[in-house]
């Protein structure tokens, strides 16, 4: 057999398949040039990914310590420690007023393997599921590499870029939705929905049998109002959370679910296969995490501070139009009077003026090319050094068109 028939084949058995021919997560892109430009000597402000330079709380690191003294690290149950999954349900009472059943809970490994885990027990392949733009990339990502079809609807400033009952309906009556997904507060836009809303939008799925999930991993994060959680309006909506934002635990990987009761042993059979269960250590940390909430406070207070900076510096710099920023910690800025290119703005950006940002083009492939996401999840001291940086670089002509 020849050489060139053996390449050929053993070219075809290297392949991809379709489902793994998703689009990067820009962001993670970013972050590998920002660390080349830092392996170089240079000094990079991390405004890419929303990662808070804080570290997790300190009862949480020191759980984490005493049970590694011991030892040993077993596997768990595929639904998670019990005693964590009764600290959850035990903070749906004390945060939100509601009561969770503890056996509705599965604990995750970060709110990404929730996801996954949700729409695989949700969702058939070719179903429709409707997500918001501008919006988390990987939930368009993850639901086209398991066959399904994201189905995108715009949000716009009247309805503060909240999706609304109105709207879903509208594409449903196009084409069939089997589900519908949102954020709030929302990635990258920060903003979020208010009680009233939210209950109206669950309503009008619940109408006509589209299921619901609600993406709460920035809930703790919000500064306009109190965030109101879907468990709290329906039994039949599946939330998913995560301690990566709030408890500052990104690495630690590991997030919940509260999942309507016919789907709890389904997503328990998911997890035994998929992953058996999730790190013993990152479990036994994220419960003692619930007693630092004192200390995640006193951050999210920071963020407070972080925003009103870039809020009141970036204006200077001729950086004015922004969404509102109610919660998370992401400001989604306008940058159209600059480019028509938010990738090139970005990509320059970082060569330049050494501030790492993500352009708008990952959540939004509508009218992402306007927007950039800076992230304020790092110092205050940092966020003064990027308004100068930014300020310095417009100033002296911003990106270059090509």
């Amino acid at each position: 057999m020849s050489d060139t028939i053996l390449r050929a084949r053993a070219g075809s058995l290297l392949t991809a398949s379709a489902r793994g021919d998703v689009p990067p997560f820009m962001v993670m892109d970013v972050m590998a040039a920002a660390a080349r430009i830092e392996a170089e000597g240079g000094h990079v402000i991390h405004m890419e990914v929303g990662q808070p330079a804080a570290s997790a709380p300190k009862v949480a690191i020191a759980a984490a310590q005493a049970a590694l003294a011991q030892g040993r690290i077993d596997y768990t149950s595929a639904l998670g420690i019990p005693s964590l999954r009764a600290r959850i349900a035990r903070h749906y009472r004390e945060v939100y007023g509601c009561t969770v059943d503890p056996e509705r809970i599965i604990v995750t490994t970060g709110s990404s393997g929730g996801f996954i885990l949700a729409f695989l027990a949700m969702f058939e392949p070719g179903d429709r599921v409707a997500v918001t733009v501008p919006g988390y990339p990987p939930y368009r990502h993850i639901l086209k590499a398991l066959g399904c079809e994201p189905v995108l609807i715009e949000t716009h400033a009247d309805t503060r870029h909240a999706l609304t009952g109105e709207a879903l309906l509208e594409a449903h009556r196009k084409a069939p939705l089997k589900g519908v997904l949102v954020a709030s507060p929302a990635n990258p836009t920060g903003t979020m929905m208010s009680k009233q809303a939210l209950t109206g939008l669950m309503q009008a799925a619940d109408s006509e049998g589209i299921r619901f999930i609600s993406d709460e991993i920035y809930h703790g994060l919000d500064y306009a109002f109190p965030a109101v959680t879907a468990a709290a309006l329906s039994d039949d909506a599946l939330v998913i959370n995560s301690f990566s934002k709030y408890f500052c635990m990104t690495g630690w990987r590991v997030g919940w679910m509260v999942v309507p009761e016919p789907l709890v042993r389904s997503m328990e059979r998911l997890q035994q296969n998929l992953s058996i269960s999730v790190p013993t250590l990152s479990q036994i940390a994220a419960e003692a995490a619930f007693d630092g909430r004192a200390e995640m406070e006193a951050i999210k207070h920071g963020y407070q501070d972080n925003c009103r900076i870039l809020i009141e510096g970036l204006p200077q710099a001729g950086l004015s139009e922004f969404l509102p920023a109610d919660g998370a910690f992401y400001l989604y800025a306008d940058v159209s009077k600059f480019t028509s290119d938010s990738f090139d703005f970005a990509r320059q950006l970082l060569e330049q003026a050494h501030v790492a940002a993500t352009p708008g083009s990952d959540f939004d492939p509508i009218h992402g090319r306007s927007y950039v996401r800076f992230s304020y999840a790092q110092s205050s001291a940092d966020m003064h050094e990027a308004v100068a940086r930014i300020s310095q670089w417009l100033g002296q002509g911003g990106p270059q068109r090509r």
